[in-house]
């Protein structure tokens, strides 16, 4: 007599109408899956005399090599998708991969519940790097569920307190006093801030707190008025920002855009009102991509440092993978003086 086959996975998730990573979560206790569906799946394996095989479950607990490197699909002002200040710490992240023998995968976050853990559950990488999360408050969930599922990942971002994670981000409070007291020490005293100041967006509230102390500093009130709130960073967003900003009449004499694009978008929109730059208004922006040293004028900004933003989210995601412990880091900001902010005012 033929002996029965032994049952599988996927034989639950047949029976359970579910998938088989599903199965797997549901019985390791995965906080994933809801309750019910981790009882209907236990209840069919002992049906099925189900056991775990130790020797798959321990070839699926090897490394790979591989890292993931997943990126937020940002609006932009083409069809790629990929905010264009993280394709220069893309090159540092590869670079970095490649010195320490790890391979990298490249591909966008995904909006289903458990996109994150099929990469280690699948054998695909051994961690994750993400870069951009959209609206913070929305994404803690995410985050907080990466966590729960003891998934190995690092992200590139503002650190936050009481947040779930590890990051590595630029010391955007920092970047924006400086850039901000640049400003002010040129004689500009009516400096307008295009971007969002809530905690759906911690990076440019922060640098809008770097922009405030900066004015506190130097004994120059901030006129609420000045400020535009801005969640998106497109040319768009900051043109549109800055042509409303004209429509309110108060009078501004310096814009801080909270990114180079929305900076970028700006100038556009004064040229159009017909206001001169930076003889006028002056105009500085923060990330220093590529195409601001090409803007007519050249604009000024603040560089965050995406080389060693790169080697420090691989150097700290291969230690949460060796099971050390990481802090968060925050990396410091310098700025970067063009054309666009133009020389002291005169008295």
């Amino acid at each position: 007599m033929r002996p029965k086959a032994r049952a599988t996975s996927f034989d639950i998730a047949f029976r359970a109408g579910v998938s088989q990573s599903t199965v797997s979560r549901a019985l390791r206790g995965s906080p994933l899956v809801n309750l019910d569906t981790q009882r209907k799946v236990q209840a069919i394996a002992r049906q099925l005399n189900y056991t775990v095989d130790k020797n798959a479950s321990a070839l699926r607990r090897q490394h790979s090599g591989t890292l993931a490197l997943l990126l937020f699909e940002d609006p932009t002002s083409d069809d790629s998708l990929i905010n264009p200040f993280f394709l220069s710490m893309l090159g540092s992240i590869t670079r970095a991969c490649a010195r320490q023998g790890h391979d990298l995968l490249v591909s966008f976050q995904q909006l289903s519940n458990d996109w994150h853990a099929e990469y280690q559950e699948s054998h695909k990488a051994d961690g994750l790097i993400l870069l951009g999360y959209g609206d913070y408050v929305e994404a803690c969930d995410k985050l907080a569920a990466l966590v729960a599922q003891q998934t190995h990942f690092v992200r590139w971002g503002a650190i936050v307190d009481g947040q779930p994670d590890v990051s590595v981000g630029c010391d955007n409070v920092q970047g924006g006093q400086a850039i901000t007291s640049h400003l002010l020490g040129l004689g500009r005293r009516r400096i307008a801030f295009i971007g969002d100041t809530t905690e759906h967006r911690p990076e440019f509230r922060d640098r809008h707190r770097g922009y405030a102390a900066a004015h506190k500093a130097a004994g120059v009130d901030v006129d609420p008025a000045l400020q535009f709130d801005a969640a998106d960073s497109t040319e768009q967003v900051g043109h549109a920002a800055m042509q409303a900003l004209i429509a309110r009449g108060a009078p501004f004499d310096g814009v801080f855009a909270a990114s180079d694009l929305l900076a970028i978008g700006a100038m556009h929109a004064l040229a159009d009102a017909g206001l001169r730059v930076p003889e006028q208004v002056s105009v500085v922006g923060f990330d220093d991509l590529p195409m601001a040293s090409f803007a007519t004028p050249a604009l000024t900004t603040v560089q965050q440092d995406t080389k060693a933003a790169g080697e420090m989210l691989v150097g700290h995601l291969l230690k949460r993978i060796a099971g050390e412990d990481v802090a968060s880091t925050m990396l410091p900001a310098r700025i970067v003086i063009r054309r666009s902010c133009g020389a002291r005012a005169t008295p």
